[in-house]
């Protein structure tokens, strides 16, 4: 077993890391307004936000969690995860060619302008809600997970409580993101993301130096071992690792959760223009796969590592890649771990608390319809930042005083499903282009995921097994789109 970091290593990276999100916070806030917060003036470099997206877009989930299911999920097991990632891929295509330019021929700051110019008021309010309440529950979620690992690992052997490891780190957000918002946030990605990438880096190379093999073949190792297959063709629909379900799950939760999302889309309409932004967006599909591939052959090597040590397997696969780092390889790797582990739970957050910012100032207060002196706004857009890091943290404190992870992970699935009327409302407002007005457009988005709730909970009875996973997204925006096109229909008559 190597040495372990101590409290004095860990305040310390912890000090070192925020002061240098602060110097990024100071050199990126000069002269800062709400132009500069919401979209960073239109400025952004698309390299930079492409790399940047990167970490985003793994957060903390993936950089413990990815790792550890390789050897032990019934989803995602194997190599699997790049199934959905080729669903990604497909993904970000759609979004490059079909919604940003609409984005940008349209000059949003809150990408759900576009219901209300094509559909109305009840549809902008309502898309514009369900992305509050979705990326709220969802930020919440992230954080949470990553915080309890720090928890575990680091903060209760300095005799920290968990409520104060939150609390810590949410302030710390705010104070790094409340002056200049997404203009910080597209270079504190950028610093978060190789944290992330280095820490898998240098653990892959530690793992190769102990077991003394070489990367070519621990390759043909991992390749021909257990943990190697990548796509799965057997057992059909009822598989949760079938070719065919995880690429178009992939594809759909990609162009809902990142084309119709503000909290990815923001980053994406700071760039110059179109052409900038379809650079950013290919360029970070092309190093995305990467990373995934990276992180995949990470959780094989973990795999293969533990069994030549005689390293027993955790029961919770999240807590396997910590336990590795901190307790078996040397201490390079458990002080690049924290960095990188403190990375993902601030990359998870912070867009994240000035995307809700952004959407609520602007969808809900009217920043861009009501001319108010600037000043004004600036306490607005201040007291909505500090309100959205306040329920950030009340969330995850409820989540840890369950103290069920069932539960949590069920409360998280849930709030997925309101990703579904995002989905129907975006599809009928590009390609019905008709207004549709009234209280029934509300009806239909509150009906449509409880009807796919109850439709997904009894598929598996219904119909011979078939699990639908992830694709219950596709049921869900089906349900609105249709519901809305009735009423339509209802309504010419």
């Amino acid at each position: 077993m190597e040495t372990s970091l101590t409290a004095g290593m860990v305040g310390g990276i912890l000090v070192g890391y925020f002061a240098l999100l602060l110097l990024i916070s100071y050199w990126t806030g000069r002269k800062s307004d709400n132009e500069t917060f919401f979209l960073a003036g239109r400025k952004s470099p698309w390299y930079l936000v492409a790399f940047g997206m990167v970490g985003a877009s793994l957060s903390g989930v993936t950089f413990i969690s990815i790792p550890g299911v390789v050897g032990a999920g019934e989803l995602n097991q194997g190599f699997s995860y790049m199934q959905m990632v080729l669903g990604y891929v497909l993904g970000y295509v759609l979004i490059a060619e079909v919604l940003m330019p609409l984005y940008y021929r349209l000059n949003l700051t809150s990408i759900y302008g576009l219901l209300e110019q094509r559909m109305g008021w009840e549809a902008y309010k309502t898309g514009a809600a369900y992305f509050l309440l979705s990326r709220t529950i969802g930020a919440a979620f992230r954080l949470y997970l990553v915080a309890i690992v720090l928890q575990q690992f680091v903060m209760d052997a300095m005799g920290i409580p968990f409520q104060v490891t939150v609390l810590v780190t949410i302030i710390l957000i705010w104070i790094y993101t409340f002056r200049a918002g997404i203009k910080t946030i597209v270079y504190t990605d950028t610093l978060q993301t190789l944290a992330m990438i280095s820490a898998v880096v240098l653990t892959v190379y530690a793992i190769l130096q102990k077991m003394d093999v070489s990367l070519v073949e621990m390759v043909a190792t991992v390749s021909d071992g257990p943990y190697g297959q990548m796509f799965f063709f057997e057992n059909a629909w009822s598989d949760p690792n079938f070719f065919g379900k995880q690429v178009l799950s992939g594809m759909l939760i990609t162009i809902v959760m990142t084309g119709m999302d503000q909290d990815m889309m923001q980053k994406n309409l700071s760039c110059r223009n179109i052409g900038e932004a379809k650079k950013n967006m290919y360029s970070f599909t092309v190093i995305l796969v990467g990373a995934n591939l990276l992180f995949l052959f990470l959780g094989a090597l973990l795999y293969h590592f533990a069994e030549s040590q005689g390293i027993s397997i955790p029961g919770n696969t999240d807590v396997f890649y910590p336990t590795l780092a901190l307790e078996y390889l040397p201490l390079s790797v458990g002080i690049l771990f924290v960095i990188g582990l403190i990375a993902a739970a601030y990359s998870s957050a912070d867009s994240a608390l000035t995307s809700l910012t952004t959407s609520f100032c602007v969808d809900f207060l009217g920043f861009e319809r009501r001319k108010r002196p600037p000043g004004v706004e600036r306490k607005w857009r201040v007291f909505t930042h500090i309100g959205f890091s306040t329920l950030l943290f009340l969330i995850i404190v409820i989540f840890h005083a369950m103290n069920d992870e069932a539960v949590i992970n069920q409360l998280f699935k849930a709030a997925a499903y309101t990703y579904g009327p995002i989905l129907g409302l975006f599809l009928y407002s590009i390609w019905m282009k008709k207004p549709l007005s009234g209280k029934a457009v509300v009806i239909v988005c509150l009906l449509a995921p409880l009807i796919s709730f109850a439709f997904n909970y009894f598929s598996v009875t219904w119909m011979s097994g078939l699990n639908l996973g992830f694709l219950i997204l596709a049921v869900n925006g089906g349900l609105t789109f249709g519901g809305l096109w009735l009423y339509n229909q209802w309504k010419l008559r």
